[in-house]
Parts: C-alpha cells; sequence; structure tokens
C-alpha cells in the first residue's frame, strides 16, 4: 500500500485533494439544461469506480497485510458499516450541494456549505483523533469561519448590485455543509478504532454507500425536486452521451481528492487533511468568478468581500498546516 513518508509528501496530497474537490462540480457546470438529479447517476458511479481503481492499483502496492483485499477481510464489519454510512450521509449532502450550485453559483455555495462543514468536521475528528496543535487548529478553523461570514457579506452585496440571489439556495446550502461536516467522524472512527481500514478501503466503503444513496434519495428528488419540474427516469437514456461522460468524470475527480486526502490523514490525521482539503472553496470561486463570470457586474465591495474571504481562507489553511508541524 503506498502512503506519504513525509508531511511535506502528505501535505501535497491534501493540496491536491483540494484542487480536485474545488473543480469537480465544472463538469456539472459543463452541461447546458440538464438537470443535477440525472447527472449525479453517472457521477455516483464514477466516485466509486475510482476509489477500486485506486484500491487495487496504489492501495495494493508491494502486498502485505494491508493491501486492499487483505485488510478487507481483516477490517472489523462495523469499521465497514460506519464507512459506509458517513458515504451515505455525504451523498445526501452532496447532491444538496450540487443542487446549491444550481441555484446560486459556485462562488456562493462553496464556501458557505464546505466551510459550515469544515468547522464542523474538524472538531468531530479531532474529538476522536486528537492530532495537531489544539491551539492553531482552532485558530485555522476560526479563519474559515470568517471566510464564511465574509461570502455571507459578499452575498449581501451582490443582491445590492443588482442581482438576484435565491434565498432558497442559500438555505440548501446551510443544510448541505451541516450534513456533509458528520461524514468525516464516521471515516475518522473506521480508520482508528479495533480493525481499523486502510485509507484506500475506507474510501472505498465511503463510495460504496454514497453510489448506494442514490437509489434511495436521488428518486425522491427526481419526483419531488428542490428545483424546476420532476425529472423522468427516461430523460437520463436521453441524455447525450458527453454528459454521461462529463457526470463520470466529475466522480473520478472528486474520488481521487478523496482518496489522496484519507491517504494524506493515515500520517497526519483525518482533522488536518479533511481541514486542509476543504479549503477548496478558495479553488471553487476561482473556477466560478475566473471561468464561470458569476460575480460579472458585482459592485466594489461584492469584490471585497470575496477577496477578504480568499485571505482568510489562505490563512486558515496556514495555520491548520502548522498545526501537525507543531
Amino acid at each position: 500500500m503506498f502512503v506519504p513518508t513525509t508531511f511535506h509528501a502528505a501535505l501535497l496530497m491534501t493540496i491536491l485533494s483540494t484542487l480536485c474537490w474545488g473543480s469537480f462540480a465544472n463538469t456539472f457546470k459543463g452541461t447546458k439544461n440538464y438537470r443535477f438529479e440525472l447527472y449525479y447517476w453517472d457521477y455516483g458511479l464514477g466516485i466509486f469506480l475510482i476509489s477500486l481503481a485506486l484500491a487495487f492499483t496504489m492501495g495494493s502496492y508491494a502486498g502485505g497485510p494491508d493491501a486492499f483485499l487483505a485488510n478487507l477481510h481483516a477490517a472489523d464489519n462495523i469499521n465497514l458499516f460506519y464507512a459506509a454510512l458517513g458515504g451515505f450521509i455525504f451523498n445526501i449532502a452532496n447532491v444538496l450541494l450540487i443542487a446549491g450550485i444550481e441555484i446560486v453559483g459556485l462562488a456562493i455555495a462553496f464556501p458557505i456549505a464546505i466551510g459550515i462543514a469544515l468547522v464542523q468536521g474538524v472538531v468531530l475528528s479531532y474529538a476522536l483523533q486528537p492530532r495537531g496543535n489544539p491551539v492553531l487548529l482552532t485558530a485555522g478553523v476560526s479563519m474559515a469561519v470568517v471566510a464564511v461570514i465574509l461570502v455571507g457579506k459578499a452575498y449581501g452585496a451582490l443582491r445590492t448590485a443588482g442581482n438576484v440571489i435565491s434565498r432558497r439556495g442559500v438555505v440548501v446550502c446551510v443544510i448541505s455543509g451541516l450534513l456533509m461536516g458528520i461524514f468525516a467522524p464516521f471515516i475518522t472512527r473506521a480508520m482508528t478504532h479495533g480493525a481499523t481500514l486502510t485509507p484506500y478501503t475506507a474510501a472505498v466503503f465511503l463510495t460504496l454507500g454514497a453510489f448506494l444513496c442514490c437509489f434511495v434519495f436521488n428518486p425522491i428528488l427526481m419526483r419531488k425536486p428542490i428545483v424546476g419540474t420532476p425529472v423522468e427516469a427516461g430523460d437520463y437514456f436521453r441524455a447525450s452521451a458527453s454528459y454521461h461522460a462529463l457526470g463520470l468524470l466529475g466522480g473520478a475527480i472528486w474520488g481521487i481528492g478523496t482518496v489522496f486526502n484519507f491517504v494524506a490523514a493515515s500520517l497526519v490525521g483525518v482533522a488536518i487533511s479533511y481541514a486542509i482539503g476543504q479549503a477548496s472553496p478558495m479553488v471553487a470561486c476561482l473556477w466560478g468568478v475566473f471561468v464561470w463570470k458569476e460575480f460579472k457586474g458585482a459592485n466594489a465591495r461584492a469584490k471585497g468581500y470575496l477577496a477578504a474571504m480568499f485571505f482568510a481562507y489562505v490563512l486558515a489553511l496556514v495555520l491548520i498546516a502548522r498545526a501537525y508541524a507543531s
């Protein structure tokens, strides 16, 4: 099994996970008039398939008791369940996040949802696995809270500038963030207690739980959507092959980020690895502002708040990284 042996290698993996987590939604933005409920079927399959592929390659490298299949047989069943349950909860949160992106855009949805998830997930994960300097970790998480407040200010200034932002979309993002922060402690538990899971096994069962959740939660949203009219199952099969490919690609990007984040956590701890990875709103905002032009026409005050949000997230990232070194 491949794992990083130095802090710098682990830090690089968490930064790569940040880039993946902040970029996957571009594949949905790249579709036109395509419902996220349909996109999500391919996305859910994509995250599971890439986790399996990495488990049988990086996760089985050099064999031994930590190789994927060996760990799968040796691990406690309760830990497999916790990882899958975490994936089930994550999936509901992520569906709501993509719904939020459709309603209010990347630059608003990501900082709200992921900022809330960062705070909640780090606190709960640290309680289960107290690794790193608690003072610096608290300071970093506090800066993430400031970043969430600042994006709320940017949202308010954007409305003042004449852009209409749905209040429902913001509420959806808040609910997504609260649920998103719950899944990390289940993964922490599965990787730190009893006959534990390796990062690769944890990722496979997390994504399996997420994919299975699609068959429970997605049909409900198709019948009673958050946005728009009900969706017919046949619409999925009538979609172009390129849209299905974008869904699978989005899942693969997110899945790579998740595996890298879990692998890094084996060295630095879940709380720190998760916290750095959840700096993904910076990446998403860059896409939203500079590629998708979501703040086009915004006034100077809205842009100022957005710039301050970037600074707060960068400072949060530095403080959290220093928490491990201390």
